[in-house]
């Protein structure tokens, strides 16, 4: 196994403003455009997949985690990144899609979507059992959870043994942000202490060495801790360095390991800048780049609204919410209030509960004659200035086609630009090792 991110952790622990961000998305444009960067950087790609996306049954998305494996593979073949620039990672895997059953048969499910994880050779695996199951306590204690994440890395390791694989790196955490942002509006967010980090180290390390796994400690790469940042549907908490001031330090004697920031989403550019320079040299992002794809998409809406008869129009905007309206279990219980209010916030709210319905068949049809019917036309630069102004400046300097499709992946990229350049230059193949 590579051993790409230990060189990250190695060089950001020897004093380099470096990291890596983690695409969580299993839409095959956001992937696209996440490979396409890594092209152009020279570097290197993580793609993370989450619990519910992809597990052993297949998740909402259909795909086991060799189904993703190879999913990702025929986009990275497609644009011509090498799969050895690509890094797959999985989030949140212990008893998340669980919680509803009690504790030892979510256990159960969560080793086997552990093992699943690992003999498809995922290279990061992150450890969540943050979460209470239904005979649990709420919330549950420093103590089992650590010992939960034990049973379940003890499963990693055997997986990776019987499989022939390389050892994977963990990821650990008990303040760990729920998936995909808040699911209501919030409030007053604090940053973990550094009492309950060093707390949350020293009860997994324990847990570890009783468990006869002391010697895997060097390839837990990341503490997952909240620095302050999060988002619900319309407000983004953003980060403030005053208030970890004293988290930042807590890693210091620990070697071989970092940060990891989930929920960074809509961060300005200077917090991703200063959230590397404060440790946390992991940035995830997610429901961020489904945004973009969004914005990107409506705004071809309006351009086949100046350029299309209205007869033939995809009418892909409408189409959504009706199949929003019509399969209404992803964002129900998310967007409250009157039917104006949940309609804004079905097309246009940060938590983009909307991201979830775009393999719908009706949608992905709309998609495509969208894309045909803008194909079919010769769309005027100074329409781009109108409606993708970014988009238009590159089509005026001759680097980006207007063609739909591209100017929908490049909409994306301008979401991870900044995620790109406060990461810094991840290492290149040539500086990869084996462990």
């Amino acid at each position: 196994m590579s051993s790409l991110l230990a060189e990250v952790v190695s060089r950001h622990k020897a004093g380099e403003h470096i990291g890596v961000y983690s695409v969580c998305s299993a839409h095959p444009l956001v992937i696209e455009a996440a490979m396409r960067q890594a092209l152009d950087d020279g570097t290197v790609v993580l793609v993370e997949a989450t619990s519910n996306q992809v597990d052993q049954l297949g998740g909402y998305t259909g795909m086991r985690p060799e189904d993703f494996r190879a999913f990702c593979a025929e986009i990275a073949d497609r644009v011509g990144l090498p799969m050895d620039r690509v890094v797959l990672g999985g989030d949140h895997l212990g008893p998340n899609r669980w919680q509803g059953l009690p504790s030892a048969e979510a256990m159960s499910n969560a080793e086997a979507l552990v093992a699943a994880y690992v003999h498809a050779g995922y290279e990061k695996i992150h450890l969540d059992c943050s979460m209470s199951c239904a005979d649990d306590p709420v919330p549950l204690g420093n103590d089992e959870v650590a010992a939960r994440t034990t049973r379940l890395l003890g499963v990693a390791e055997t997986a990776a043994a019987e499989g022939g694989q390389g050892r994977p790196l963990y990821v650990i955490g008990t303040e760990v942000p729920v998936p995909g942002g808040a699911h209501e509006e919030l409030g007053e967010l604090t940053p973990t202490t550094p009492e309950a980090a060093l707390a949350t180290l020293a009860a997994h390390r324990i847990a570890f060495s009783q468990a006869g796994l002391g010697e895997v400690w060097p390839r837990v790469m990341a503490l997952v801790v909240q620095p302050g940042v999060e988002f619900d549907h319309l407000k983004v908490v953003d980060y403030e360095p005053g208030r970890t001031t004293e988290l930042t330090r807590v890693l210091d004697e620990e070697p071989t390991l970092v940060f990891e920031a989930h929920s960074t989403d809509y961060q300005r550019p200077e917090a991703f800048t200063r959230l590397v320079q404060d440790h946390w040299a992991v940035l995830k992002v997610g429901p961020a780049l489904t945004f973009a794809l969004r914005e990107a998409v409506f705004a071809l809406e309006q351009l086949e609204a100046e350029l299309v008869p209205v007869e033939e129009r995809s009418g892909i905007g409408d189409v959504i919410d009706e199949q929003m309206l019509a399969h209404p279990d992803h964002w129900a219980g998310y967007y409250l209030g009157s039917e104006r209010e949940q309609r804004l916030a079905r097309r246009f709210s940060y938590s983009d509960r909307m991201r979830y319905y775009w393999p719908d068949p009706r949608i992905r049809e709309a998609l495509d004659t969208l894309v045909r019917n803008l194909r079919s036309t010769v769309i005027p630069v100074p329409l781009l200035s109108q409606y993708l102004p970014a988009q238009y400046e590159r089509a005026r300097a001759g680097v980006l086609e207007a063609d739909p499709h591209e100017l929908v992946v490049d909409h994306i990229r301008d979401a991870l630009r900044p995620y790109a350049a406060a990461c810094g230059a991840a290492p290149s193949t040539t500086q990869r090792r084996t462990s």
